[in-house]
């Protein structure tokens, strides 16, 4: 069973948030001299992403990137690139190197070999990843419906980065994989609101991981962080 931990509010999950995966990524350059996170998008992480800038780290020696991406450019309010620019890599964490999944490529079929090119340059694995989770029980761009979902969710996959298109996913997007995130020091669930507590009970339960792809990863066979407030 994956670790709960229940905060009070959404300052209390940045900060435990922000400690766990400062934690990680200390211990990884601790090891290795390098170390990479890749962080989700939308609204719910800003307050990590600001509380997580003003950790004591080794930034110079950490890499960023992110878990998906909305095919967009960054002057979109779409873009999580966008999101990460302006509330992680900033304050202490400015010193930090980020890598973007999108470019100006036309689509992310096309863009696919050239963001390929410039994740190689990461510490792999990850030392850290979080996730987020939808309303539909979707986690990073493993939308239900998606056109490359069973390839994506495939834990002996062999693709690390995937384009996916989908009915309620907006924007064709781009997107690590399932056995990229599992593979990961650490691996933890953001989620706030009492609405995602139905949502992530009902993902526990028996069912297909394409009806709710975040079964993919709540039923791996490795360590899981969640970290919850009301």
């Amino acid at each position: 069973m994956p670790d709960m931990h229940e905060l009070k509010d959404s300052a209390d999950v940045a900060r435990a948030l922000a400690d766990h995966v400062a934690a990680a990524l200390a211990a990884r350059v601790a090891r290795d001299g390098m170390a990479s996170l890749a962080v989700s998008g939308g609204r719910t992480p800003t307050r990590f992403f600001e509380e997580l800038s003003t950790r004591d780290l080794p930034w110079d020696k950490i890499a960023v990137t992110l878990v998906d991406e909305r095919w967009v450019r960054e002057t979109s309010e779409r873009s999580n690139a966008r999101l990460v620019r302006q509330h992680l890599i900033r304050n202490k964490a400015a010193a930090a190197k980020f890598v973007p999944l999108a470019n100006d490529a036309p689509s992310p079929e096309a863009g696919l070999f050239a963001v390929n090119e410039a994740l190689e340059d990461l510490p792999w694995p990850l030392a850290c990843a979080v996730l987020g989770m939808g309303d539909d029980g979707h986690t990073a761009s493993f939308f239900p419906g998606g056109d490359h979902l069973e390839e994506a969710i495939d834990p002996d996959g062999t693709l690390g980065l995937i384009a996916m298109n989908a009915p309620n996913a907006g924007e064709p997007r781009i997107t690590l994989t399932l056995p990229v995130l599992l593979a990961a020091d650490s691996l933890a669930l953001h989620i706030e609101g009492e609405a995602k507590r139905p949502v992530l009970a009902q993902a526990m339960e028996d069912g297909p991981a394409t009806d709710m792809p975040i079964r993919a990863v709540l039923r791996a066979k490795r360590p899981l962080d969640i970290f919850w407030c009301p």
